[in-house]
């Protein structure tokens, strides 16, 4: 019954994915998987998290971010083409949830310079923190992005997040009170040294973990495990990737630290929220 259901919602990510430019409605969703709109909606949560409608929207902006850095097409034709008719809201969103602007992204590549934590949450407590592992269902994990978030979607800034050089222990001091979702994500180590593996892109893996309620002055133990991201995972839309290597060389500038650490070392930029 459960595999059942996980291809009845792969239908209708499909068809979000194949229709990114339409204005799809939960209804054409819902008969796309061969459910109710209600049922639809309720199985769509359960098993990827989020409501069908944040899981569309977060495929679009994804696919924007696709558009803005192997394409010329100006940010308005993209806005189109990933199915909103104002290219204003099409940019705050953007910006909301990758962390900058269209433009900036395209001119910059991709890369974020840093990893900006939020400020102003009410209640952090300098005694509460979050720690466990990071480990990898499959190969050897490097570069490790751990970060708490308000939503399933890791999108924004993070409340807190740290940079492991690989997998292993992690530790997020200072984490203030709330619910929060807790993302890791990596890439496997190249498994081999030949000229096939060296085309071979990387294979991203992800762990999410979450609700977590976190109280004053608690330390919360959670372990995490990266597997293979697939189709049911929604899109990560901060520029995990980039900031992870930003946050690397300046943790290896501010450290010292070798191309080949022998150890695990983190960088949290929430340390100085």
């Amino acid at each position: 019954m459960a595999e059942a259901i996980e291809k009845a919602i792969l239908r209708a990510v499909t068809t979000m994915r194949e229709n990114l430019g339409e204005q799809l409605t939960v209804d054409d969703m819902a008969r796309s998987a061969m459910f109710s709109k209600f049922h639809f909606t309720r199985l769509f949560q359960r098993v990827t998290g989020v409501s069908p409608g944040r899981f569309l929207s977060a495929l679009r902006l994804q696919r924007a971010k696709e558009l803005l850095l192997s394409t010329d097409l100006n940010v308005a034709d993209i806005s189109l083409t990933v199915g909103y008719n104002s290219v204003g809201t099409f940019s705050s969103r953007f910006t909301r949830s990758v962390g900058m602007p269209p433009t900036t992204y395209r001119r910059r590549a991709g890369y974020a310079a840093h990893i900006a934590v939020e400020h102003g949450r009410t209640g952090s407590s300098a005694d509460s923190r979050v720690f466990g592992k990071v480990l990898p269902t499959v190969g050897a994990a490097e570069l490790v992005f751990i970060g708490l978030f308000r939503e399933r979607i890791p999108e924004g800034r993070p409340a807190r997040c740290a940079v492991l050089l690989e997998a292993g222990s992690f530790q997020l001091d200072r984490v203030p009170s709330g619910t929060w979702y807790l993302l890791a994500q990596a890439v496997t180590e190249d498994p081999g040294g030949t000229e096939e593996d060296c085309d071979r892109e990387p294979e991203v893996l992800v762990a999410t973990h979450g609700p977590l309620t976190i109280r004053p002055d608690t330390a919360t133990e959670v372990d995490l495990m990266l597997a293979p991201v697939s189709d049911l995972d929604p899109p990560v839309l901060l520029a995990l990737l980039e900031a992870r290597k930003a946050a690397l060389a300046r943790a290896m500038s501010v450290e010292g630290l070798d191309a080949a650490p022998e150890r695990v070392r983190a960088y949290q930029p929430g340390r100085a929220a």
